[in-house]
């Protein structure tokens, strides 16, 4: 079946209170989605961000980011009074995140809200807590401990925090007891606002697409916690750390810093470690795109003081036998698989033998130095997502003012692209034309914005994640005109299929 969808980050809604949140805004586009003859919603990582504000580096791997918690929604609970968050400034812009601001500002206010659910019997609550106590324990614990260090890395604290000696996380969990029960409540809202969201656009026939990070932050309770699950040295610091090497993409590669997986000892186990994290990503997404998915099959690693990526070199993977018993384990899971870059043979293999579907980018198409490339729509295969660029990549209209001018000519001949309606109409248009079951497009590319919407930049900080739509964006002919695209190309739902010719328009 044919269906496509669009890429915006949580982030990324339009909110009066600093950032996007999971309150009336994330309705709001939901029924946007819907309306529009979309099927899908894409999102990034959930989880609460550290340093640098990317998602892709999170103190947790099963946590929400406390930033999305809706405060009106709240208050309709009882549990803020519009006169707690209403009056305060969230940043200066509407189309920007100020996250230190953030950081000063949405603590003290959640702050209130937890100490009201708190104060009262909450059977909701304390079953949350039960259930989610595998992960939920450690993290209340770790985030708690980081507030007593000042919120520096683990990695720097007393050696029997550092090491999680058994008297000193007794002492913590005594002494520590109402901050902890705080982090907890603060997941406890993230998580009852996100079941909602999730049903509605459910309800309104909206899958949601996750995203599951191959690695996580070296500063996470995951780490912390877990530490026999990694490659680490006998003072659990990372003996190597996560990247990718130069490119064109790239010159310098990629230094992620991750800690890598101990991929031995997670075999001997069963891989429980990474069935739980994903059997977890679906309870709370519908689909799930599978970050780095070449780094199962074979992982790049970067001495630990190294501050490029150049002295890296390639290590083998778990490959087959790891999707083997996630496959069995798990039923043939809903995984988008992101695998993107440089394929050797046997990712390939590892591609086919998962039957997941891969990705194809269409800016990476038309690179006019190396023939024909796998990314153009002719040689796409059904079984895969198109998308015309990722958060990764610049938007359509910032592409075509950034590439290299053989490249752009090549992609307006091939895509018979007018300049009067917008470059980026024609790129969609190839995409949702294509064969391919699923089309993704960034929400910045359907507004037709330039690079200062770009969402990330890698490689750098300081200016990554911020970008936010403003409520007009969603407008009813901006509605109509994607229903419209979705009747001509084939990708309404089902049950949107009838009478479809009468929302076309030139």
């Amino acid at each position: 079946m044919r269906n496509a969808g669009i890429l915006l980050p949580v982030f990324s809604l339009p909110s009066p209170y600093g950032i996007g949140t999971m309150g009336q805004a994330a309705r709001n586009f939901i029924d946007f989605l819907s309306d529009a003859g979309q099927s899908c919603w894409q999102i990034l990582p959930l989880g609460p961000t550290s340093y640098g504000d990317s998602p892709y580096q999170s103190f947790s791997a099963y946590g929400g980011n406390p930033y999305f918690i809706d405060l009106d929604d709240l208050a309709e609970e009882g549990l803020l009074l519009p006169s707690e968050y209403k009056n305060i400034s969230w940043g200066r812009r509407a189309d920007d995140i100020d996250y230190g601001l953030l950081y000063r500002r949405r603590y003290p206010v959640l702050r209130r809200a937890c100490g009201r659910l708190l104060a009262t019997s909450n059977d909701d609550y304390e079953l949350f807590c039960q259930e989610q106590a595998f992960w939920l324990e450690d993290y209340a614990l770790f985030m708690a401990i980081k507030e007593r260090h000042g919120g520096g890395s683990w990695l720097n604290w007393p050696e029997s925090d550092r090491l999680r000696l058994p008297k000193a996380m007794e002492a913590a969990r005594n002494e520590l007891a109402e901050e902890i029960s705080f982090w907890k409540a603060v997941q406890y809202l993230f998580f009852t606002q996100w079941g909602r969201l999730k049903t509605y656009a459910n309800q309104r026939g909206i899958s949601i697409i996750g995203d599951l990070p191959i690695y996580v932050s070296s500063d996470s309770v995951d780490v912390w916690a877990n530490h026999e699950q990694f490659q680490l040295d006998e003072d659990r610091r990372p003996k190597e750390l996560s990247g990718c090497p130069p490119d064109g993409f790239s010159p310098n590669g990629q230094l992620w810093g991750n800690p890598l997986f101990d991929w031995e000892h997670m075999k001997k186990e069963g891989y429980d470690w990474w069935l739980r994290r994903i059997e977890f990503q679906f309870k709370i997404f519908d689909i799930i795109r599978i970050d780095h998915f070449r780094g199962f099959d074979s992982y790049y690693a970067i001495p630990k003081d190294e501050t490029t990526a150049h002295r890296g070199c390639w290590k083998a993977g778990p490959s087959i036998d790891f999707f083997r018993t996630v496959n069995e384990k798990l039923e043939n899971p809903a995984i988008i698989a992101e695998d993107l870059g440089f394929l050797t043979p046997s990712v390939r293999e590892l591609l086919d033998y998962t039957g997941y579907p891969g990705m194809k980018v269409l800016e990476f198409a038309f690179d006019s130095r190396d023939g024909e490339s796998d990314y153009l729509p002719h040689k796409y295969p059904k079984n895969c997502v198109v998308y015309t660029g990722t958060h990764d990549n610049d938007t359509i209209q910032g592409w075509f003012r950034s590439a290299p001018s053989a490249d752009a000519d090549y992609a307006r001949r091939y895509l018979r692209l007018s300049r009067r309606e917008g470059y980026h109409w024609g790129m969609m248009r190839a995409a949702w034309g294509s064969v391919a079951d699923l089309a993704i497009m960034q929400m910045q590319d359907i507004l037709g914005l330039g690079s200062k919407a770009r969402i990330n930049v890698p490689s750098t900080l300081g200016s990554n994640w911020r970008w936010r739509a403003l409520p007009e964006n969603f407008s009813p002919k901006l509605t109509k005109k994607l229903h419209g695209e979705m009747a001509l190309y084939g990708r309404l739902p089902e049950e949107k299929d009838a009478g479809k010719e009468m929302y076309y328009e030139t």
